[in-house]
C-alpha cells in the first residue's frame, strides 16, 4: 500500500542546520578514516621496497666486502715488488681509509635529504581536502 502524501510531498525544504552539521560530522569522519587508510598502505608499500631494497644492497656490499679484500691485497702484491712489503701495506691502508671518509661524508649527505620518510602523497591529499573543506565554509 503506497501513502500518497499528494501534490507537493517531495520535500524540497533545505536541510535543518542539525541535519548539516550531522552529514558534516559523518563525511569528515569517513575522510579521515580514508586518508589514514591511504597513509597506512602507502607507508606500508613504502616500507617493503626499502627492506627489499636493503637487503640487495647487503647482499651487493658482501660481495663487494670480498671483491674488495680481494684487490687490496694485489695491490699489496704489486707495490711489494717496487717497496718493502710494510711500506706497499701501509699505503694501502692510508689511501683505504681516505676514500671511507669520503664515501662517509656523501653518504651523510644522501641521508640528509632523504629523510625524514613521510607519506607525502596522503599529506598533499589530505591538504588539499582541508583547503576544500575551508572554501565550502566561507560560501
Amino acid at each position: 500500500m503506497s501513502h500518497d502524501r499528494g501534490p507537493g510531498a517531495h520535500s524540497t525544504a533545505a536541510p535543518s542546520t542539525g541535519e548539516l552539521v550531522k552529514t558534516l560530522s559523518e563525511q569528515l569522519s569517513t575522510l579521515v578514516r580514508s586518508e589514514i587508510q591511504l597513509a597506512q598502505v602507502e607507508m606500508k608499500q613504502k616500507g617493503k621496497k626499502l627492506g627489499i631494497g636493503a637487503g640487495l644492497l647487503g647482499g651487493a656490499g658482501l660481495l663487494g666486502f670480498y671483491g674488495l679484500g680481494a684487490l687490496i691485497a694485489t695491490v699489496i702484491i704489486v707495490l711489494d715488488l717496487f717497496l718493502p712489503l710494510w711500506l706497499a701495506a701501509l699505503i694501502v691502508t692510508l689511501v683505504l681509509f681516505a676514500a671511507a671518509g669520503v664515501l662517509a661524508l656523501a653518504g651523510k649527505k644522501e641521508v640528509a635529504q632523504g629523510t625524514p620518510p613521510v607519506p607525502t602523497e596522503a599529506i598533499a591529499s589530505t591538504k588539499k581536502d582541508v583547503a576544500t573543506v575551508k572554501e565550502a565554509a566561507r560560501r
